[in-house]
């Protein structure tokens, strides 16, 4: 833990740190809420509760808890000296490691290379290779929001250019680079409660209205591999357009 009074790093450490990973934890309870990677001082702007990056709201609700408590957010500098590619990788292994942390994301890398059992990476590199003869709008499916169902995990909610994504003739879910569902999009519209009843508005995103692909489409796309050259490591981006 760091002294709760300090507020950044004096500017010839900051120099020397380079890429670091840190965690958030919550004075209250112990528990590590968030993994986050930076230069500089970032920790500190995370600590203060400076940084408003789209839709992380949990988290940003969870530090301004902490300060109305009249607590600091405490915090640990897992590894510093690192690359920005070196950080990336400790960021999503520690991810892995803190399940239900307010990490929106999963990681940079976890979606094709995160925590697997031994079957589902024989699964993966044995299934045969996806060849898109549609226009196909891939999304990768954060496996937490499976706990609801695969067409609602899929459909909502989502950064990307509403007018591309309505040129999509399907959409499939992937899980790790394994396409899991395959869905039609009658139309694309702005995440809030009054397009999606019962959803929390999304600022800045968007989801559809649709169903399942015919059987044919599912039969074609489901159980297979997404081709490398839609699978670069590192990537972080949950949506990729095949045309």
């Amino acid at each position: 833990m760091t002294d709760s009074k300090m507020d950044s790093f004096p500017p010839e450490v900051a120099e020397k740190l380079q890429y670091y990973v840190y965690r958030l934890i919550d004075p209250r309870n112990g528990e590590t809420f968030y993994i986050g990677k930076g230069k500089g001082n970032r920790v500190f702007a995370h600590v203060r509760g400076d940084i408003e990056d789209d839709s992380l709201s949990e988290k940003m609700t969870r530090i301004r808890s902490i300060h109305l408590a009249g607590f600091d957010v405490a915090h640990v500098i897992h590894r510093h000296g690192l690359s920005e590619s070196s950080a990336f990788e400790v960021e999503a292994a520690l991810i892995d490691a803190y399940p239900g942390i307010t990490n929106i994301m999963d990681g940079h890398g976890n979606s094709d290379f995160g925590a697997m059992h031994s079957s589902e990476i024989i699964k993966r590199y044995s299934a045969e290779t996806a060849k898109f003869e549609h226009k196909v709008l891939l999304i990768s499916v954060n496996r937490t929001a499976l706990d609801s169902s695969l067409y609602e995990a899929t459909r909502y909610a989502w950064r990307l250019s509403q007018k591309k994504a309505s040129q999509a003739e399907v959409v499939l879910a992937t899980v790790q680079g394994l396409i899991v569902g395959a869905f039609i999009a009658e139309e694309w519209l702005e995440a809030n409660s009054d397009n999606f009843s019962g959803r929390e508005s999304v600022e800045g995103r968007y989801g559809f209205k649709g169903g399942e692909a015919p059987i044919n489409i599912q039969q074609q796309y489901v159980g297979k591999r997404v081709p490398d050259e839609y699978r670069k490591k590192g990537a972080s981006n949950p949506i990729k357009y095949t045309w």
